[in-house]
């Protein structure tokens, strides 16, 4: 059982990059849209960032699409009202911009022989969770920083009965069971091969392991990527969500803040 997404993009340009209207834009969620929280589950979605999401997406003809490893049952509640084109599970699913669903047919069975081992290892290292979102597993261990090396020997061991369909993905404080054959680059591809996606220049903005499969996609058309913090590497870079908010806001107002744009690394 492999690990996915263990690499790192490179930063080239010397200029920070500004959206225009013909862009278009794939953004993770959790810890680039919004802060990373202790749980999974307590997060929240402000009602201004809802708005700057719509009007971003509408500057752009729609050519907005969240990709993340929430499902997007999740984010459809997450930012509700407000119904973005997006991938959801690390593109194990995926909403095109006229509303039809993809690969939503993977069994949620096919993991049930590691849910109970799973919720077991949880179990005995108190303050670490299991989110079991379906088509996907994760182990999260946030809050119990000292189990790292216990939850990668017990998740490794227990993914190893599964078929090599599956790999493991690393994330931050989090182990993820998920489909080998979907990652977030593969759903970039995808929504690049659909209006109002194709023929724009795109750009990729996430923080995590999981995203670089979006940065090497977008590079591959000619785009660009924003990593936000310092885990991973991108071409630009942002501080945190709030610089990346104050990014999108700049440009669904027009204005040009050099303040809020993506630096140099």
């Amino acid at each position: 059982m492999s690990y996915g997404g263990l690499m790192h993009d490179v930063a080239m340009s010397a200029h920070a990059p500004r959206l225009a209207p013909d862009d278009c834009l794939f953004l993770d969620v959790d810890g680039t849209l919004i802060e990373l929280a202790d749980t999974p589950f307590d997060v929240h979605v402000t009602q201004d960032l809802g708005s700057v999401l719509r009007a971003v997406s509408a500057r752009l003809g729609g050519a907005l699409a969240l990709v993340s490893g929430r499902s997007i049952a999740y984010l459809d509640t997450l930012f509700a009202p407000l119904k973005l084109p997006c991938a959801g599970l690390h593109g194990v699913e995926r909403r095109g911009a006229d509303g039809r669903l993809h690969g939503t047919d993977i069994p949620i069975s096919r993991l049930d022989a590691v849910r109970a081992p799973l919720a077991q290892l949880v179990q005995e290292n108190p303050g670490t969770l299991l989110e079991d979102k379906g088509r996907t597993i994760a182990v999260h261990y946030r809050l119990a920083p000292a189990a790292a090396a216990v939850i990668h020997a017990g998740v490794e061991s227990i993914a190893a009965g599964l078929s090599d369909a599956y790999q493991i993905q690393a994330g931050n404080h989090m182990l993820e069971i998920k489909p080998r054959a979907f990652d977030k680059g593969a759903a970039v591809t995808a929504f690049m091969a659909e209006s109002p996606f194709r023929g724009r220049t795109p750009i990729f903005v996430g923080d995590d392991l999981t995203d670089l499969d979006g940065f090497t996609a977008v590079r591959a058309l000619g785009g660009r990527s924003i990593a936000v913090g310092r885990r991973i590497s991108g071409q630009y870079q942002l501080d945190d969500p709030a610089r990346v908010r104050g990014w999108l806001r700049d440009f669904s107002t027009g204005a040009a803040a050099a303040a809020g744009q993506p630096s140099r690394i």
